[in-house]
């Protein structure tokens, strides 16, 4: 009897909990050996912190600390030269999902980042959403593309990159979004952008509320339009706000490990993901870059369950609101929240 009381209260296994994954990089979704294989094929001098020294000890507290992790992507980034090396992270990054419970992923990307080695912004996302359907046929795994502007170029850039996105609306691309340091440019330059965006139907999902606090939070609302937020977590910080958010339906994608190895909280015991789900707000879990933070999908839930205290029903209910925040299919979404019971129960 004490045996089964104790198999009872085993905490169940957060890697067989469906969840949808939402806040994924493409370069920064690589995996390490990969990495290495890659750099060492093509002579690439890697640093030591992306080496022996990995996962890279980080901050962006300030505009070195960012320009340093920056830099880290950048090297991460040039090892990609061949379109079977773009098939192969994606297939990687799916199968690396499906193995920590993922059902649907949204995966990130900047064309204009790879577009001078791949032929152009166009033919670039081409070669992706092809090797994503490729990947999603050989895992199973559900997968979206979300084309994202870099907020250190010109807002020029950022509506070519929206016309873009419009343009692959029905092939592929779910979501437009603006990414890099929070700190950088004005996020008002870039409305024209997120209306184009709009327009088309795409789900519109800027990076706010990391590195700056809840007035700019405010700014992707009242300007971009934001209907989720990459990361958000620092709306905690001010309950008008939290309130704001939570009945406008805005999810958050919170990424703790990477919220840590930033400097945004000193701990994970700081993420106020209590504070978040107490107040409503629909939380979906995402891993940022496991390539430079060393922790994929499931080490989310996990590192948060531990952080937290949080007991399963919870975790539960923080999948479900993934797929919830998702442009995942309808018989996606169903099927996954049978298994979500199912896990529960």
């Amino acid at each position: 009897m004490r045996a089964m009381q104790g198999e009872a209260q085993r905490p169940r296994d957060v890697s067989r909990l469906p969840k949808a994954h939402l806040h994924l990089h493409f370069t920064g979704s690589m995996r390490h050996q990969t990495l290495l294989e890659l750099a060492e094929r093509d002579g690439v001098a890697l640093p030591d912190s992306l080496v022996e020294d990995w996962p890279p000890l980080l901050s962006a507290a300030d505009e070195k600390g960012w320009f340093r992790f920056q830099r880290l992507y950048d090297v991460a980034r040039s090892v990609l030269r061949t379109p079977d090396d773009v098939r192969r992270l994606v297939l990687e990054a799916a199968e690396d999902d499906v193995r920590d419970g993922g059902r649907w992923l949204e995966i990130q990307v900047d064309p204009s980042g790879y577009a001078a080695r791949f032929g152009g912004i166009t033919d670039f996302t081409d070669l992706v959403l092809d090797c994503v359907r490729d990947a999603s046929e050989r895992t199973g795994l559900g997968i979206g593309v979300v084309i994202a502007a870099n907020r250190t170029r010109h807002p020029l850039d950022a509506r070519t990159l929206a016309r873009l996105a419009a343009q692959y609306a029905d092939r592929g691309v779910v979501g437009f979004g603006l990414s890099n340091d929070e700190r950088r440019g004005r996020t008002e330059d870039f409305a024209g952008a997120f209306g184009i965006a709009e327009r088309a139907g795409l789900t519109l999902v800027p990076h706010g509320g990391e590195l700056r606090g809840p007035d700019h939070v405010r700014t992707c609302l009242d300007v971009l339009g934001a209907q989720r937020l990459g990361h958000g977590v620092r709306s905690a910080e001010d309950p008008a706000l939290l309130d704001r958010i939570v009945s406008a339906g805005v999810a958050l994608e919170v990424c703790p490990v990477s919220n840590v190895s930033l400097g945004v909280y000193s701990d994970l015991t700081s993420v106020p993901l209590p504070q978040l789900l107490a107040a409503g707000a629909t939380v979906a879990l995402g891993s940022d870059d496991p390539l430079l933070f060393g922790s994929r999908l499931a080490g989310q839930y996990a590192t948060m369950r531990a952080a937290h205290d949080l007991d399963d029903a919870t975790l539960a209910r923080l999948a479900e609101m993934s797929f919830e925040a998702s442009r995942a299919p309808s018989d996606v979404v169903a099927a996954a929240r049978a298994d979500i019971a199912a896990w529960l129960a």
